[in-house]
């Protein structure tokens, strides 16, 4: 018996469309592009289930153009889990749309030996072929070793005919997407020490790097999306995250001392930010309703912010850290709502 003989029944994607693209115009902000040396095209905005954003939202999601999802199988599961039923449809062994879908799963546990088993619950709970992007998740600054050690397996788990491929069609049965795409097309890991990031940058054995990014938080833009040239076709695709929050606090609340009638950025805007930097290609969401989703893409069509907005928006970030005093800028800086 097969361990797809025991797993929970698939949901044919009888309900699942086409991404609506045509509802996107073009601006200086594509809403899709390359994901780094991969041949992965991605949506600039990525949904994870952090938020515990429904099935339904996220089918309405892929429906509106969102092809790049984000899902945990060890590390808070519960809160992810309601994503996984629309998951199983979009990426499952019998979906009609699988190959439109940028599939990123991560493992929380950094350990070469457990690599099999969190692939293992993967393929179980969303029955699928294949994993477009494997992650090693939440890298801090005592995890070099350990990064290091899991890397090393980076040949064994990605592409066609890989050691773990082998496994995998032994436990789960061959199938023609499996043989075609491996396991794990690609390997990536999400940093929470970006000198580490910084480290493992240009390391062959990792294809994309996520970071911590937003106005708060800028070290990623000088350390991370700065060393990295648009026109290098083999950079690491960069995905950021955490671009609404911050240790100090939510960024879409005013700083203190913000003088009256200051812009106060939406959370879109903040997406805008991170997406408006030098090579970032995905900006990775927790978006919880679909009325957020549509937010957010309607944030993306208004294009890349402006130098003077950029500029604001970190002076913004500056206050919220409490790095400077409102009294400290100068006034011809501020932007103000229309």
């Amino acid at each position: 018996m097969k361990i797809t003989d025991l797993a929970l029944p698939l949901i044919a994607p009888s309900n699942v469309t086409q991404p609506v693209v045509d509802k996107l115009p073009q601006s200086d902000l594509p809403f899709y592009r390359k994901l780094g040396r991969t041949d992965l095209t991605v949506s600039c905005l990525g949904l994870g289930g952090g938020a515990s954003i429904s099935s339904e939202d996220t089918l309405h999601a892929f429906d509106q153009g969102i092809n790049y999802f984000f899902y945990s199988s060890d590390l808070h599961h519960y809160i992810y889990s309601p994503m996984s039923n629309a998951l199983r449809q979009l990426c499952s062994r019998r979906s009609s749309v699988r190959e439109k879908v940028v599939l990123a799963t991560v493992t929380y546990i950094k350990s070469p030996e457990v690599a099999i088993a969190a692939l293992l619950d993967q393929f179980v709970e969303l029955g699928i072929d294949y994993i477009d992007v494997l992650f090693w998740g939440w890298i801090g600054t005592n995890d070099g070793q350990a990064l290091q050690d899991c890397l090393q397996l980076s040949p064994d788990l990605r592409g066609k005919n890989s050691v773990y491929q082998r496994t995998i069609e032994r436990m789960f049965g061959t199938s023609e997407r499996l043989k075609r795409m491996g396991a794990v097309r690609y390997i990536g890991a999400s940093f929470h020490d970006i000198n580490l990031a910084q480290q493992w940058l240009h390391s062959p054995l990792l294809d994309v790097v996520m970071v911590r990014h937003n106005v708060a938080h800028r070290s990623a833009q000088s350390q991370i999306f700065n060393q990295l040239d648009t026109q290098d076709s083999e950079r690491p695709g960069i995905v950021t995250f955490k671009s609404t929050g911050s240790h100090s606090g939510a960024l879409w609340d005013i700083p203190a001392g913000l003088p009256a009638g200051c812009w106060q950025p939406s959370v879109p805007d903040l997406y805008r930010y991170s997406l408006s930097q030098n090579c970032v290609d995905v900006c990775l969401t927790g978006l919880r309703i679909r009325e957020e989703v549509d937010a957010a893409i309607a944030g993306i069509q208004k294009g890349k912010l402006t130098p003077a907005e950029l500029d604001y928006l970190n002076l913004y970030g500056d206050l919220h850290r409490n790095r400077l005093k409102v009294q400290e800028v100068s006034p011809e800086r501020l932007l103000y709502c229309a």
